[in-house]
């Protein structure tokens, strides 16, 4: 539905804190990483409102970050695609230009056999990192084409390829498990054919400019091009900022029209952050990180520890005084998966006229007797621009 029409101003903030990846699925021997993490804040805003889980995608779809944060900021997934080479080349100011074609890539270890050993190189740390993404841009050309090798953080990069008659229809060649070999690029349309072999062509040139590194290799996912999108100001009537450290959410934030101040260094920094910026803004989005790290290298007690720490800043965020807050993740990561998993992810929120449940702890189990159901993630910004007082009566 179009909110358009009904869009009313309100002198009212909104506050969205994401822990990306933090859904979870118990087991008989003991619960989700949210339900055994000792969240007594959140606990409390969970007394205080309502809770409920949401389908980022739909029932049994696992979904990539992306469309995660779509959703989240109440655009339907189906309707708004965004690849991941988008979003690197946002948050890291590449603009990209009608034609261009980008990827997200990881820097990875192969086995002498060409099989994946590590997708992520062990989690190369920044600096040795950035100097091997020098080295390919010095080292890898391709003729006629300008190949762009930008860092993001570890072993994120962007690869970017600019030419005539390139096309994005081109599918991952990081197969996102060990064991395998990373398969060739694939055109999903004859034109892309000859972008599907510049990609070939870009991937072996790494390996021999990185033969002999423990990042010997780079994988490649989310081709995409140049999109328009309509902004949070637009769609919703909010002056939006994204308090974010990694450059993918910082991108898509800025797609969306979001003011993205500098990037903080830590969680209190972005605390200190989101203080700093609430004043000239009514749509403040915090992302975390580290919880979806820590599921994605299988360290359940890490991933309690980041929702922990996240649990001790909330008396300071929610001393700002947002009319309305909610409390979410983009996706699940269970530590059991290592990855992206399909599993619907708990929503706390708490706002005005929204009442309260029975619900008294955070918890995908928990969530399940809450007032909000389970839903479509995208329909969760409605509500909170209902609870913020910012939508009108629809109809006579």
């Amino acid at each position: 539905m179009d909110l358009g029409p009904l869009i009313q101003p309100a002198d009212t903030t909104i506050l969205v804190v994401l822990m990306d990846g933090l859904g979870g699925y118990p087991e008989p021997d003991r619960g989700t990483e949210l339900e055994d993490a000792r969240t007594p804040n959140l606990d409390a805003l969970a007394t205080e409102g309502v809770s409920g889980r949401c389908e980022i995608v739909g029932p049994g779809i696992t979904p990539g970050s992306g469309p995660g944060h779509l959703a989240l900021f109440g655009y339907d997934p189906h309707e708004f695609a965004l690849g991941r080479g988008a979003l690197s080349a946002a948050g890291l100011d590449v603009a990209l230009r009608a034609g261009d074609v980008a990827a997200r890539g990881n820097l990875c270890t192969l086995a002498a056999d060409g099989t994946i050993a590590d997708r992520r190189a062990g989690r190369i740390p920044s600096d040795e990192a950035a100097t091997l993404v020098e080295r390919l841009q010095r080292e890898v050309t391709v003729d006629g084409v300008e190949v762009l090798f930008a860092h993001e953080r570890e072993h994120r990069l962007l690869v970017m390829l600019r030419g005539e008659g390139l096309d994005p229809r081109v599918a991952d060649t990081d197969p996102q498990r060990t064991g395998v070999a990373p398969p060739p690029a694939e055109a999903h349309d004859p034109a892309a054919a000859r972008t599907a072999a510049i990609v070939d062509d870009v991937s072996a040139q790494v390996r021999e400019v990185l033969a002999g590194e423990r990042a010997n290799g780079v994988l490649l996912r989310g081709f995409d091009t140049h999109e328009d999108l309509p902004g949070l100001g637009d769609r919703y009537g909010l002056r939006g900022v994204a308090v974010a450290a990694y450059p993918m959410y910082r991108g898509i934030s800025r797609l969306l029209g979001m003011h993205v101040p500098a990037k903080p260094d830590d969680l209190a920094a972005q605390v200190a952050q989101v203080r700093a910026v609430w004043d000239d803004h009514d749509y403040v989005f915090m992302h975390v990180k580290t919880t979806d790290a820590a599921g994605e290298d299988g360290d359940r007690e890490a991933k309690m520890a980041a929702i922990e720490a996240v649990d001790a800043v909330m008396p300071d965020l929610l001393a700002l005084g947002p009319d309305a807050v909610m409390v979410t993740g983009d996706h699940a990561t269970p530590p059991q998966m290592s990855g992206h998993g399909w599993h619907p992810v708990p929503v706390v929120m708490r706002g005005r006229h929204l009442g309260t449940d029975d619900v008294t702890r955070v918890g995908e189990r928990p969530a399940l007797g809450g007032m909000l159901g389970l839903r479509p993630m995208a329909h969760m910004m409605p509500i909170l621009l209902a609870s913020a007082g910012r939508l009108a009566k629809y109809g006579a």
